[in-house]
């Protein structure tokens, strides 16, 4: 029995040795070490045996269990350990390679000019005020003294939902609710930016949705003059300091003395070019001083306070600062024109 034990014990460690694989070490431990293996059995048959062998091949028989279990435990380590490896390499990642780079953002233009605008109005005591872009006809026109049936109601073609909602075709609108949350008291100092929308053929100057921004001062004693300085100020800062302005009447419902702003052209210096039409001006905005109607609508005493108003679009100053041709640019999402400005933060 000494001899079998001693060689179930060596057939036991050289097949597991011989393992490949953990399923090929598990068939080897449940032929050796199952309840029907070899081992099992002779520890079975140990009754048949006299006093004085029982002891001696009891002992002889855990030992070399206890081998064989000690040995299967340490190939099964080794296995797995194999495994782990042979799956680390499988999923190396070459670091020696070049990176692949990152492709960062950069602002949009219009962005760009909408925070120019916004900075340098803010630290002129200005507030940013801000309104729905669906609109009630009330504050897109009726506020701003135009009524139903009103002839410059023409100037701008609307897209409208309802008979008394619409997408509103300038920010004006947020002026007119501003005032009216003011109950009457001034002062009122804000600019409005945002999108809005008009029915237009889209061209290079043209689009049906497009960028505004309007500025609105409402206090006592305000004056054109105050209008005048605000906007040359404004020219300057956006355009440099060598630029001059220029005021010609013109019409608003909601404003009354109206004019337009034009300044020098910055390419020809006022001299006359292609681009300024040979004028040496280019149109910017429009202005005025804010209507009676508009400011007793709103539940200002006219007879008290004055106000002025501005309206512009950043895209036509985003236009004319960068030298861009065509409107449409900034809507067409084209990678190659928006990474033109990514130098320039």
């Amino acid at each position: 029995m000494e001899e079998k034990l001693k060689d179930l014990e060596r057939k036991a460690l050289e097949e597991v040795k011989a393992a490949a694989d953990l399923k090929k070490l598990n068939q080897v431990r449940v032929a050796y070490l199952g309840k029907k293996g070899p081992i099992t059995e002779i520890l079975r048959g140990m009754g048949k045996l006299s006093a004085q062998e029982r002891p001696k091949m009891g002992a002889l028989a855990n030992m070399i269990r206890e081998t064989i279990t000690k040995a299967i435990e340490n190939k099964h380590e080794q296995l797995e350990n194999e495994a782990v490896l042979k799956k680390l390499e499988s999923e190396t990642i070459d670091i020696s390679l070049p990176g692949r780079p990152v492709k960062m953002g950069n602002r949009h233009p219009l962005t760009k000019i909408i925070e120019e605008i916004e900075d340098l109005f803010i630290g002129m005591g200005y507030k940013v005020a801000e309104g729905p872009e669906v609109e009630h006809d009330y504050y897109n026109f009726e506020a701003l003294n135009l009524p139903k049936g009103h002839p410059a109601r023409d100037m701008q073609d609307s897209f409208y939902i309802t008979e008394e909602i619409l997408l509103r075709t300038h920010t004006s609108p947020v002026q007119a609710r501003t005032m009216e949350k003011h109950e009457g008291k001034g002062p009122v100092k804000i600019i409005c930016p945002g999108k809005v929308y008009r029915r237009d053929n889209d061209d290079a100057t043209h689009s049906h949705q497009f960028m505004q921004i309007e500025g609105l001062v409402v206090d006592e004693n305000i004056t054109m003059g105050d209008l005048k300085g605000t906007l040359e100020v404004f020219a300057k800062k956006m355009f440099g300091e060598d630029r001059e302005i220029r005021l010609r009447p013109s019409f608003f419902p909601f404003t009354e003395p109206s004019v337009e702003m034009d300044i020098t052209c910055k390419l020809c210096g006022g001299k006359g070019c292609r681009v300024c039409k040979h004028t040496g001006w280019i149109e910017v905005l429009g202005a005025g001083m804010v209507h009676p109607n508009v400011l007793e609508m709103a539940g200002f005493d006219s007879a008290k306070y004055t106000g002025f108003a501005f309206g512009m679009g950043p895209d036509r100053i985003a236009m004319l600062k960068y030298g861009i041709d065509d409107i449409r640019h900034f809507y067409t999402n084209d990678i190659r024109f928006l990474q033109q400005f990514a130098v320039q933060e």
